[in-house]
């Protein structure tokens, strides 16, 4: 499918969907350029990773800039998929200047703000027309007596969004608190440690959490895919570490009138709770990139590496969107940190589960759906490398 001048770059991390990624690509004969900071990363190791080049962390916000440029400027880069948090703010940021070498699909500066801010984002499905929790700045907050979590108002904090921020200075803020009824936190405390004022949120009771994962031109959906988290990297949720994908029409009606109400170019992955009491399905944020439980997607045939690809090439009428449901896989590192979590975490809204039935439950969910992220019989390197580095390391981040 592809010219051999053409090839993909793809800045990858410890999480599992660069090597997705590069499977789905791989499968296409597409050529892949995995960029990493760490060479030891199990996505290195797959056989399926035409090239591994060595690029400077996201801490250096004009550093990992400057090396994803060069990169776009060599002449058998076609393109970049946004995989880090870092990667569409910079794209959107500097578009004129990676629109000199490579093709890319992210949206504008001005959506993406819009979309990083979670007080602007649920203003958005207001207007939308779709439900979504009640969010406001921790300063506005007077009223505590309902249950709430306290969290980052922005998915990135950058210079544009947080006048404390320098130029090419940023950060990633996951610190969420939760607040019962009655109570209300140290604001001031909390400030300091965000390092910005947060968002108040009203607390869902969900009966589950969902991931609808999309890539839109323009406002217009080319495909959209659904999962549910059966299981994610904390036990008061996180990124999915355990999912299986749904098909569940109203969830994808409220997910594609939010993204068209945002003229929303390029991918998205839109956290969902579905409301106990309601059944509505709300929003709680949104990220413009590839998500870490990209694997389900592609192995379920929702082939979102590829259809990006399509679509910067402007072959949007290839895309033949569509998957299968039912299909769950696992995070294995992910599932470990799942458990680390029982041992270390307390939350004030949500029971910690026994630590002894969610080993049984992860054990037997592995036995009867042996299907990983990571661990393929056709492909061992990555297993093997995420065997000797990668448990260590999610240890070490939990304890």
């Amino acid at each position: 499918m592809a010219d051999e001048r053409d090839a993909v770059v793809i800045p990858a991390s410890r999480y599992p969907h660069g090597y997705a990624s590069v499977r789905s690509l791989a499968r296409a004969d597409v050529r892949t350029i995995v960029a990493v900071a760490d060479e030891d990363l199990p996505v290195t190791a797959s056989r399926y990773c035409d090239e591994v080049v060595t690029i400077p962390p996201t801490r250096d916000l004009y550093a990992y800039r400057d090396a994803l440029l060069g990169l776009a400027a060599r002449p058998d880069v076609r393109t970049i998929v946004p995989h880090r948090p870092q990667g569409p703010y910079l794209l959107s940021k500097f578009r004129d200047e990676f629109d000199r070498y490579v093709d890319i699909a992210v949206p504008d500066l001005d959506t993406l703000e819009r979309a990083h801010d979670r007080k602007r984002l649920m203003d958005a499905a207001d207007d939308a027309g779709v439900p979504a929790p009640k969010t406001e700045p921790l300063g506005d907050a007077d009223d505590w007596d309902s249950d709430r979590i306290v969290k980052s108002r922005y998915n990135l904090l950058v210079d544009e969004y947080v006048d404390s921020f320098d130029p090419g200075e940023s950060s990633i803020e996951k610190l969420v608190t939760h607040v019962p009824a009655d109570e209300s936190p140290d604001a001031d405390a909390i400030r300091s440690r965000m390092n910005h004022t947060p968002v108040v949120q009203e607390y869902v009771e969900g009966t589950d959490e969902y991931m609808v994962g999309a890539l839109f031109d323009h406002g217009e959906p080319l495909a959209t895919f659904q999962h549910r988290q059966i299981r994610g990297d904390s036990y008061t949720g996180g990124g999915g570490v355990y999912r299986e994908t749904v098909d569940i029409p109203e969830l994808d009606r409220v997910s594609r009138s939010l993204l068209s109400s945002l003229d929303w170019h390029g991918l998205a992955c839109i956290e969902y709770v579905e409301d106990a009491e309601t059944g509505e399905f709300k929003p709680v944020e949104l990220n413009p990139r590839m998500w870490q439980s990209l694997a389900c997607a592609t192995r379920a045939g929702a082939a979102f590496p590829l259809w990006y690809w399509l679509q910067v090439t402007g072959r949007t009428d290839r895309i033949d969107p569509g998957y299968d449901v039912g299909v769950g896989t696992h995070y294995l590192a992910g599932e470990l940190e799942h458990l680390v979590s029982i041992v270390r975490e307390r939350s004030s809204l949500v029971d910690g589960p026994s630590l002894v039935g969610t080993t049984r439950e992860i054990l037997r969910s592995c036995y009867e759906r042996p299907d990983f992220d990571y661990f393929r019989l056709d492909d061992p390197g990555p297993t093997l490398r995420q065997a000797s580095t990668g448990l260590r390391q999610a240890i070490e981040r939990r304890i």
